[in-house]
């Protein structure tokens, strides 16, 4: 795998903005956590007054994924998703920056024998988990109790790709780029656990329509089919969640998916995109709502549901 290594260009005019924020979160870092978690949500606050698009699209993605809930309801869990937003950004340095012994002071696994268990088998793991705000520190969390592999989307800026490969990688095995399919497939085949987040909307390629929450025709992968196929991997699936009151991350593994893949995309889709929801569920607030989940609709023609 190609490892990002430091450059002299990094220190170069153009990065200088790149290295104040740098600072800044790394200095920050160092306070104590629960006034990190103070500090998230007041970030939060005002991402949620200033970042009008992406509140928009938030507040669209619960009208309908919740359309039984109250406006008021549904109000008062978006403001409570953008200070969970708000907190990740300060999560992501904690989760890039801390030592060891922090984070295994906020780290709880519960279902690790059910991963122990796959891999004594023979087979590679594809942990297939979705995008909840904390993932970034809780990629340490689960790190640290066994080192993973993770499928990610490489930064666009060097220096920010740097640090946050670095990060990601600290406890961990290392990292492999999204269009290196060949490269997951490798590890999976090598007995390896990899983390793959099926959750959101990747366009037609290799897709299926299938119920998400309240939407019965949400763009859904069919990559976890396809590596679990390919690789003759188990699939398991891993629930990440900000526990309440500063007690810090709880990572749920469920038992390796019998069955999988069955044979039937459709099938396949559906079954992982409800055991996604029951995860989310358990901390509705932290998930990404501001991603366009349901921008990719099964006639080419329909007008965007964002519109």
């Amino acid at each position: 795998m190609n490892t990002p290594t430091f450059s002299f260009s990094f220190l170069l005019p153009r990065y200088w903005i790149n290295w104040l924020g740098i600072i800044i979160l790394y200095t920050i870092s160092w306070l104590p956590y629960r006034l990190q978690l103070g500090l998230g949500k007041l970030i939060g606050r005002l991402l949620y007054i200033t970042v009008k698009s992406r509140r928009k699209i938030a507040a669209r993605n619960l009208e309908i994924c919740f359309p039984e809930m109250s406006e008021q309801a549904r109000k008062s869990l978006l403001i409570k998703n953008f200070e969970s937003t708000g907190i990740a950004l300060f999560e992501s340095s904690m989760g890039w920056w801390w030592p060891q012994w922090r984070i295994k002071r906020i780290a709880h696994v519960e279902g690790l024998e059910h991963l122990e268990d796959a891999l004594k088998s023979g087979q590679g793991v594809l942990l297939a988990t979705y995008h909840m705000m904390c993932l970034e520190i809780c990629g340490r969390v689960f790190g640290q109790a066994h080192p993973c592999v993770a499928f990610y989307r490489p930064h666009n800026n060097p220096l920010m790709e740097y640090f946050q490969y670095k990060g990601r990688a600290r406890d961990n095995r290392y990292l492999i780029g999204a269009k290196n399919v060949k490269g997951l497939l490798e590890a999976l085949t090598n007995n390896e656990a990899c983390y793959y987040l099926p959750d959101q909307d990747y366009g037609r390629r290799r897709s299926v329509f299938v119920p998400f929450f309240a939407e019965p025709q949400a763009c859904t992968t069919t990559g976890t089919t396809l590596f679990a196929k390919e690789s003759n991997c188990k699939v398991i699936v891993l629930m990440p969640e900000r526990l309440p009151n500063g007690k810090g991350y709880k990572i749920t593994l469920t038992p390796a998916l019998d069955n999988y893949p069955s044979g039937d995309d459709q099938v396949d889709a559906t079954r992982l995109n409800k055991l996604i929801e029951q995860g989310i569920m358990k901390a509705p607030e932290q998930y990404m709502w501001l991603h366009r989940r349901f921008k990719t609709r099964p006639d080419r023609k329909q007008a965007s549901v964002y519109k």
